[in-house]
């Protein structure tokens, strides 16, 4: 029962996010930069272009019916029509979704399998060599841009010394050098808390009782101080996986990569309003829905979370 009601919970916060933020996005969109058919039509545009591009867009409506046919509009995922292809944004969304989904998750991949053996044994072995080495790649992580060493792997791994595709997304090759890219800087992130939180495990009362209790070193670090020390980083994990996907809008440019970035910056450069608005809010959901998932695995390793 205490699972259920922290599902329900979280569930219930997961809808009141995405609630915020679609209201957020609406009325941003809307008021801040003025009329979006004046920005769309441009400066030549004539007063009949303005109103044509006005009732495409539903603008032409009260703010109120604007807003209520927007909410509408959310709970059927339906977030209307390009104005440049006129073909749903839904669609065109799902159709490049898969890709960058898919460079976000090996990122994360790599960033875990680097960063959480390495955050380890720096926190057991502190001040060790494998201490420092964690410290240098954790700062040098964080320093690095995504997008400059993406483009440095290229000039090494794609041109210099060809053992990678130069370009495209029809082989797993492809995805390496972005997925690198993407991954060195939250491998970065997640060592940091690695290690923070299996120093703060070690110096905690249950450890000194197990070892006083005749347990093995190895026992006591990688059995009862490494599974509390995971907690943390599971959320820092689902965080950044959603940080992934906004991050991929530049790696995809730099790849040249047909996944969600390059149809958002599509989208800014023709104007399409539709398209920008259904991309922002997708792209929230999303993050929304990462970090719901994030919440029931942390509660479902540690059940205190739910008694909280």
């Amino acid at each position: 029962m205490d699972l259920v009601r922290f599902f329900a919970k979280r569930f219930l916060r997961l809808l009141l996010t995405v609630f915020i933020i679609s209201t957020l996005i609406f009325f941003v969109i809307r008021i801040i930069p003025g009329d979006p058919a004046l920005i769309i039509a441009g400066v030549d545009a004539t007063a009949e272009d303005i109103q044509i591009i006005r009732e495409k867009l539903g603008t032409d409506r009260s703010l109120p019916m604007q807003y209520l046919g927007w909410l509408y509009s959310i709970l059927r995922f339906d977030f209307g029509n390009s104005m440049i292809s006129g073909e749903p944004v839904t669609k065109l969304i799902f159709e490049r979704f898969p890709l960058t989904l898919t460079l976000a998750l090996m990122g994360i991949a790599i960033g875990i399998l680097v960063a959480i053996p390495l955050g380890v044994m720096s926190a057991v072995k502190r001040w060790s060599l494998w201490d420092y080495f964690g410290l240098v790649f954790s700062q040098a992580g964080m320093a690095i841009p995504s997008f400059w060493l993406g483009m440095v792997l290229l000039l090494l791994f794609a041109v210099k010394i060809p053992i990678f595709p130069l370009f495209g997304s029809e082989s797993f090759a492809h995805y390496i050098l972005p997925a690198l890219s993407l991954g060195f800087g939250r491998a970065a992130v997640i060592l940091r808390l690695a290690r923070a939180s299996m120093v703060e495990e070690l110096s905690k009362e249950y450890v000194i009782t197990a070892r006083a209790k005749g347990l093995t070193e190895r026992m006591v670090k990688y059995k009862h101080a490494l599974k509390n020390a995971l907690l943390p980083v599971i959320t820092i994990t689902g965080i950044e996986l959603g940080y992934m996907l906004g991050g991929a809008i530049i790696i995809e440019q730099v790849f040249s990569l047909p996944g969600l970035g390059r149809l958002f910056l599509f989208g800014i450069y023709q104007r399409d309003f539709t398209l920008i608005q259904g991309g922002v809010v997708f792209v929230a959901i999303v993050f929304s829905m990462i970090n719901f998932l994030a919440d029931i695995l942390y509660s479902v390793v540690n059940p205190k979370i739910r008694v909280e």
